[in-house]
């Protein structure tokens, strides 16, 4: 086998949805206002009994269905969240037990909002290097949790919810070399820290990083797997607020690709906001199988990490 790819795909959102009505009336903002500064109108909230390992399972039962796999075909589960409560045992391993993956390494990864591509990438490459033969790879977080709903300008922002892939050996490589790095210096400007645990950003500092340093970033990502941007069929950019993701779309010159736009229903999910976003297209048949789609993670510690995959 000379590479890996992405065999199937699946994605969870908690039942109850906040719109910004409902938000409207917990602070000082307005439907309008929302929409025309982040173009969020609803977001998925999960309730105090539905932990992030449960969100991560749903989503993960739901790739291995589409798969046509049974949890023993797995042999390593990665997780990237950044909303577990609990050190140990980590949430992969609590996924594996939810849905019965026996002797699976279990591992999770914490790059915030660019959490499942740098996950993806790790399990390309053990599946490459022969460490594993079938992965699970999950995005999930639950903002909510980490969030003060009294503050106006971060809780529009958020929402719950998991997504899934399922990564296996191939003959051709289905995951191209990703492309990831950071900007420390810089890290302060998204934080979930202190006690209790919150969610801050510097807003403007963040969408001009975004939408200035990451679009040449992006487009090296596409070099790196032969392709120009003019070749994607999809970009599935970290749903982080609408005003960041249509320039940074517009700037990596992808000018025939189907732009993922799911933060306007479902919010800011962090590290679940690619696979959710990118299994909701596979579902809509907005993409073909065997289709070039760049994944590209930025965010939280001002990391990023990028590579252009075939859709399941």
């Amino acid at each position: 086998m000379n590479g890996s790819r992405i065999a199937a795909v699946g994605h969870y959102q908690p039942a109850k949805v906040l719109t910004n009505e409902d938000l409207a009336a917990m602070v000082d903002t307005s439907d309008e206002w929302i929409r025309s500064r982040v173009g969020i109108s609803t977001r998925h909230i999960a309730g105090p009994d539905e932990p992030v390992d449960e969100l991560a399972a749903h989503a993960a039962a739901k790739a291995l269905a589409a798969a046509g796999l049974t949890p023993a075909d797995i042999d390593l589960v990665l997780v990237a969240t950044s909303t577990a409560v609990d050190r140990s045992p980590n949430t992969a391993a609590r996924v594996a037990s939810r849905i019965g993956i026996p002797q699976a390494a279990t591992m999770d990864l914490n790059v915030v909002c660019a959490g499942f591509t740098h996950a993806l990438a790790t399990a390309d490459h053990a599946v490459r290097a022969g460490g594993a033969s079938r992965a699970l790879v999950i995005g999930a977080d639950k903002m909510s949790e980490v969030t003060d709903w009294s503050d106006r300008t971060t809780c529009v922002l958020v929402g719950d919810g998991a997504g899934a892939a399922v990564v296996e050996a191939a003959d051709e490589p289905g995951i191209g070399p990703v492309l990831w790095g950071s900007v420390p210096e810089m890290g302060n400007a998204v934080r979930i820290e202190g006690t209790p645990p919150r969610f801050a950003q510097e807003g403007q500092s963040v969408y001009r990083w975004a939408t200035t340093q990451l679009p040449p970033i992006a487009r090296r990502a596409c070099e790196r797997a032969g392709l120009e941007p003019a070749d994607l069929a999809a970009v599935v950019l970290h749903q982080a607020n609408l005003r960041i993701i249509e320039p940074l779309a517009e700037k990596i010159g992808a000018v025939n690709a189907v732009v993922a736009r799911d933060v306007t229903e479902s919010g800011n999910t962090s590290a679940a906001s690619i696979p959710l976003a990118l299994s909701k297209l596979v579902e809509q048949g907005a993409v073909a199988a065997g289709d070039p789609v760049l994944l590209f993670g930025f965010g939280g510690n001002l990391s990023y990490a990028g590579q252009v995959v075939r859709c399941p």
